[in-house]
């Protein structure tokens, strides 16, 4: 790290002076680097509630678009492969080169999805090229989010580890943000066929260019202090994973669960639901493709200012207090989101969605912090982006595909809305089984001091 003097300069968790100057490129660099990688997977999931059934998966009729939006949900299932494999790497041989490699894999296999054939073109084989795809961006998912959260985490002073926490993840909202209003705007420049024909390719396309962005900013940001001096020490784990199961088995299925009641909820318009069910031309809504996007684009907004504020919170009250608000405001928001977009106008639907994203903030906003400080030290890596991916299958993978089944079988989303309520009130189960560990020392030195249990009611992990 570079070093600093004066009242500039802080301590990283190591006690290794950093400036300034590092800690604002490290959030500078995650947040660029998270929001272009959520921008790659979210493009996916908005474009198969506008056009994947009907390109390349028309011939299944009306089971097109339960089959297309569960090939958002494969991908989940190939989340933990990444999640290990950049565990296992990211405890070995560092943060940084593992948010190289995802970064690189998520675009190209974006790109790719963008000069994809049709099932008109090719046949069965466009839609298991489509799913290998989707698989490759499933991998990089697993571990992008661990080592972007440490990466921010363990830069910063243990009174900010919430905030700093938190740009990572702003990139969901802004990925979201930017995928929607990339869709959108193509909806204005190609609509009708065109968008059909041609139109929903740019946005893949354009991942080139992010990705070289992207590619550039992670380049210039060191690599974390704690996992420096893991090596420095040569206390780096051998096998991390194998260490993590043995010794804190459930404490990853609970860290899971509360990750699990925010995805299944937020996967209602970053997978794709909302936009499909709201502009299906045969649904009882059958709104414009356009504003529509629009509206998922501006809910966005508030989800980034709720997520962002939410881990400054957790820096005041501790991350244990700020989720508990959070599942109430998410419960909340889960009754009123589709007596709101079932009014059929615009304008309400964007409420009923912001609405909804001021919970999903409030619980997805300190989780890095939270994630950071379950763990210890030598096996972080690994823990953290292996509870995250397996959350990410519990809670969102098949969320899109489980709410267009309820609709399809009851004849009203009211079916949906109890869904999604029983997995907020799981992520609130699984948040009273944790004790608050805000501003544990993270550094090596402590390994004794993280390795005890978090849950009530066990003393050891």
């Amino acid at each position: 790290m570079s070093s600093a003097s004066g009242p500039t300069a802080g301590f990283t968790p190591t006690g290794t002076i950093a400036s300034t100057t590092d800690r604002r490129r490290v959030v500078f660099a995650t947040v660029v680097g998270t929001t272009v990688e959520w921008y790659d997977f979210f493009i996916y999931a908005t474009a198969v509630g506008l056009v994947f059934g009907q390109l390349f998966f028309a011939p299944l009729g009306a089971n097109s678009a339960i089959v297309a939006f569960a090939t958002v949900g494969v991908s989940f299932l190939f989340r933990p492969l990444g999640a290990f494999l950049a565990g296992h790497f990211g405890d070995k041989y560092g943060r940084k080169v593992v948010l190289m490699w995802t970064l690189i894999l998520m675009g190209a296999a974006t790109a790719l999805i963008g000069v994809l054939p049709t099932y008109e073109a090719i046949g069965v084989a466009a839609p298991i090229l489509l799913v290998l795809l989707r698989i490759i961006q499933g991998i990089s998912a697993g571990g992008e989010w661990g080592g972007a959260v440490l990466m921010a985490v363990e830069h910063a002073p243990k009174q900010r580890r919430g905030a700093f926490g938190a740009s990572p993840q702003i990139g969901v909202p802004l990925g979201l943000l930017l995928a929607s209003g990339v869709m959108a705007l193509m909806a204005m420049i190609a609509p009708g066929d065109a968008f059909l024909v041609w139109g929903w390719r740019v946005p893949f396309l354009l991942s080139v260019v992010l990705i070289l962005v992207g590619y550039y900013v992670r380049r210039r940001v060191e690599e974390s202090p704690v996992f420096a001096e893991l090596a420095e020490r040569k206390e780096k784990a051998r096998m991390p994973i194998i260490t993590l199961f043995r010794k804190h088995l459930l404490l990853v299925f609970i860290a899971a669960l509360v990750f699990a009641g925010n995805n299944a909820v937020g996967y209602m318009t970053t997978g794709g639901y909302i936009q499909g069910y709201s502009t299906n031309p045969e649904g009882p809504l059958a709104l414009e493709r356009g504003p529509v996007l629009w509206a998922v684009a501006g809910s966005a907004v508030t989800w980034l200012l709720s997520t962002l504020a939410a881990g400054f919170i957790s820096d005041r009250i501790g991350r244990r207090t700020t989720y508990i608000i959070g599942w109430i405001l998410q419960l909340a928001g889960v009754f009123l989101l589709f007596p709101l977009v079932n009014t059929g106008s615009i304008w309400l639907l964007f409420l009923g969605l912001a609405i909804l994203t001021i919970g999903l903030g409030f619980t997805y906003g300190p989780q890095a912090a939270l994630y950071s400080e379950l763990f210890p030290a030598s096996i972080r890596f690994s823990g953290v982006s292996i509870s995250y991916a397996i959350g990410a299958i519990l809670g969102g993978a098949f969320a899109p595909t489980i709410a267009t089944a309820l609709v399809q079988a009851t004849g009203s989303t009211l079916s949906v809305t109890w869904y999604l309520a029983g997995m907020t009130v799981v992520g609130l189960i699984a948040t009273l089984l944790l004790r608050d560990r805000s501003g544990i020392p993270l550094g090596p030195d402590h390994e004794a001091e993280q390795s005890v249990s978090p849950i009530y009611g066990l003393s050891k992990a």
